[in-house]
């Protein structure tokens, strides 16, 4: 029998509800893999609102100000701020990981990644939302 015609047992591949069983390590994953598309999808917003500077003058300033007027946008400011902090704590932890520092305390440093995001969050949410009420 070749190799071609052999059925692959997928097992829980498709089983949607093996997520329960997600390490921190697959969270990681998951969470650095979101955050990154968070941010790409954040850039191309970003210079969507940039292009209104080049439409005439008082464009971008009163797009600006019309945003920042809403409540959304300041709540999705304080995500984003969010998003991109774990993505750099992710980020950095891998690096000292690939270079062989904390190997045996990934889980824990993951945890603390989170942490700190959380942290950082709340601390920067009445900045964020300052004058908004």
């Amino acid at each position: 029998m070749s190799r071609v015609n052999k059925q692959y047992n997928r097992g829980a591949i498709e089983d949607f509800g093996r997520w329960r069983e997600f390490t921190a390590g697959m969270w990681a994953w998951v969470f650095h893999k979101f955050t990154g598309w968070v941010l790409i999808a954040y850039l191309f917003t970003h210079i969507a609102v940039l292009s209104t500077a080049m439409a005439g003058p008082g464009t971008f300033t009163n797009t600006i100000q019309g945003l920042e007027s809403l409540i959304v946008v300041r709540i999705l400011e304080v995500g984003l701020l969010a998003v991109a902090v774990f993505h750099i704590l992710n980020g950095t932890r891998l690096l000292l990981i690939d270079l062989g520092l904390g190997l045996e305390s990934q889980d824990k440093s993951f945890y603390v990644s989170l942490l700190l995001t959380g942290a950082i969050a709340v601390a920067s949410t009445p900045v964020f939302l300052q004058g908004a009420f």
